[in-house]
């Protein structure tokens, strides 16, 4: 079924209530939808009639396109000086020799070791400790920028620049500005968590507020730079709460151009304070990407990362409105393993990726960090397809 054929179906039904009628023409006549609408879906809609809202936008935006790039992460540290009750991954300063701390040059070395690799993105982020300042990140990126200029910086959010900014004294402005010339190219979207205070301050007190975190981003593209968002979902917040977060999103959007790609997080319950609280379940999942894609019409991108929630619900996904799952990986995150992710080793090779795009009628395209196509895989023969299995044994048929 075509995406004009979906919605079209759906909008010919007579039995279709009024109320989802007028949702499902806005997303035909690409019409915004309001927050009240927005948490109409979450409290009351379906999941198949999210589906074929969202596949709608989506293919409207990319047709089948899927695209992944190859990518690997480095985490300077896993110590950090803030308390986040649903974090697993950090520990705190009193449990240091659980943790690891790496110095310029070991995270320079990890740089070098994939050298001879095609990869296009270092991923950094970690937890916030005074030793990694603005002097540590200015150098940090200089090196990497020295030894492979065309490897793209993807590094650090709000959360640490926040900190650093305050503890050298600089504003917001200066700080993004003396990132910029240090060679960093764009931001991740972690940090975000979900931006209402009374949430933010019971989840991640300490941190930088929701405010700050969407002003660190404003400057960011007021310099003419892009960056990710992302919203950590299903622990404590309500829906309103997920609809509050998506508006502030939408309306910076709406301001500054600059985000590229939403990432919606699912909260894990392992290891962390919060592990009283039930994971969210598949269908919750897959309607938080289908409302996501409807309510940010003005982002490009939808990406699930396919290591936190595993291969599967990453393919099924892609009929709800998520066109990007995230990069090869290569085994070099443990923010989310720690927390009870899917994948606990989490490296697919391109080939993996590429078929396991394929595998749900979807074509698969390497980009690089800001989208540019770096190849389509869609008609790709890999050596491994060209292998000979054997004969297949036919039935005997006696005469």
């Amino acid at each position: 079924m075509t995406t004009s054929t979906g919605i079209a179906t759906l909008l010919s039904d007579p039995q279709l209530e009024g109320k989802w009628r007028a949702i499902a023409q806005k997303v035909a006549d690409q019409e915004r939808i309001t927050p009240e609408e927005g948490q109409l879906l979450f409290e009351e809609a379906e999941l198949g009639y999210l589906g074929v809202l969202a596949n709608t936008i989506r293919e409207r935006r990319h047709g089948d396109k899927t695209y992944f790039n190859r990518n690997f992460h480095i985490e300077p540290t896993n110590v950090c000086l803030y308390t986040c009750t649903f974090c697993s991954y950090s520990r705190l300063i009193k449990q240091r020799s659980d943790g690891w701390e790496y110095s310029l040059e070991e995270i320079l070395d990890i740089v070098k070791g994939y050298d001879d690799q095609p990869v296009t993105e270092v991923h950094i982020v970690g937890g916030v400790l005074p030793q990694y300042d603005i002097e540590f990140y200015s150098n940090l990126f200089k090196a990497i920028r020295a030894h492979r200029p065309e490897l793209h910086i993807k590094a650090l959010t709000p959360v640490e620049y926040h900190y650093i900014f305050k503890k050298g004294k600089v504003s917001y402005e200066e700080g993004m500005r003396l990132m910029k010339e240090a060679g960093l190219d764009s931001m991740p979207g972690g940090g975000a968590e979900i931006f209402h205070p009374e949430i933010r301050d019971e989840i991640a007190g300490g941190k930088c507020t929701g405010e700050q975190w969407l002003r660190i981003h404003e400057i960011w593209h007021e310099l003419g730079q892009r960056s990710n968002a992302t919203m950590l979902y299903g622990h404590v917040e309500k829906y309103e709460h997920r609809v509050d977060h998506l508006e502030q999103l939408r309306q910076l959007q709406d301001k500054t151009g600059g985000f590229q790609t939403f990432i919606p997080l699912k909260f894990r319950n392992q290891g962390n304070q919060m592990s009283h609280i039930a994971e969210s379940t598949v269908v919750e999942d897959l309607r938080n990407y289908a409302i996501s894609r409807i309510y940010l019409d003005n982002f490009d991108h939808i990406k699930a990362y396919w290591p936190m929630i595993g291969r599967e619900i990453a393919q099924l996904s892609m009929a709800y409105g998520v066109d990007d799952i995230d990069g090869t990986i290569d085994d070099t995150t443990k923010i989310y393993s720690m927390a009870g992710s899917e994948e606990q080793t989490p490296a697919l090779s391109t080939e993996q990726l590429v078929k396991l795009i394929r595998a749900v009628g979807r074509k698969p395209i390497e980009r690089d960090t800001l989208y540019g196509v770096v190849k389509d895989y869609t008609d790709e023969v890999f050596e491994d397809d060209k292998q000979f299995r054997g004969y297949v044994s036919l039935p005997v048929v006696n005469k």
